[in-house]
């Protein structure tokens, strides 16, 4: 009887064990927003011009679909290569709401990962001192 004990006894702890291994290992979520990137301190937002900070970071993660030539067919007709368009989403808010996934609007980069906190922190600081065209 001893030996029919333990044996119920080990599969119960298996039982146990396996199912908690099994729901435990189930759980997914969004890395990003689990772990949102902090600022550095090596984040230098002091020059923030459109010519030379915020025109590469929109041409390396958001021009593949915001440039003239493919907004109509894949960026929703959404052009951000040129100051004029760009000052558009500037001024109504959508290009802040939108590379910092609030406000409601898509997030952007679509279907890729928020862009690092400092380029958004870089973009921030230009949009804050007048969005100048420098």
């Amino acid at each position: 009887m001893d030996t029919l004990n333990k044996m119920k006894k080990i599969l119960f702890i298996s039982i146990a064990l396996g199912s908690t291994l099994m729901f435990s290992s189930c759980y997914y979520d969004k890395k990003n927003e689990i772990y949102p990137q902090a600022l550095t301190t090596t984040c230098d937002t002091t020059n923030s011009t459109y010519a030379t900070v915020v025109t590469p970071i929109l041409n390396t993660n958001c021009n593949n679909c915001h440039a003239a030539s493919v907004a109509k067919n894949i960026g929703a007709n959404i052009v951000l290569d040129n100051y004029t368009s760009l000052k558009l989403y500037v001024t109504n808010n959508s290009l802040l709401n939108s590379i910092n996934h609030t406000g409601g609007l898509t997030p952007m980069p679509l279907n890729g990962p928020k862009m690092n906190a400092c380029d958004i922190s870089k973009i921030t600081a230009w949009v804050n001192r007048g969005a100048l065209n420098n």
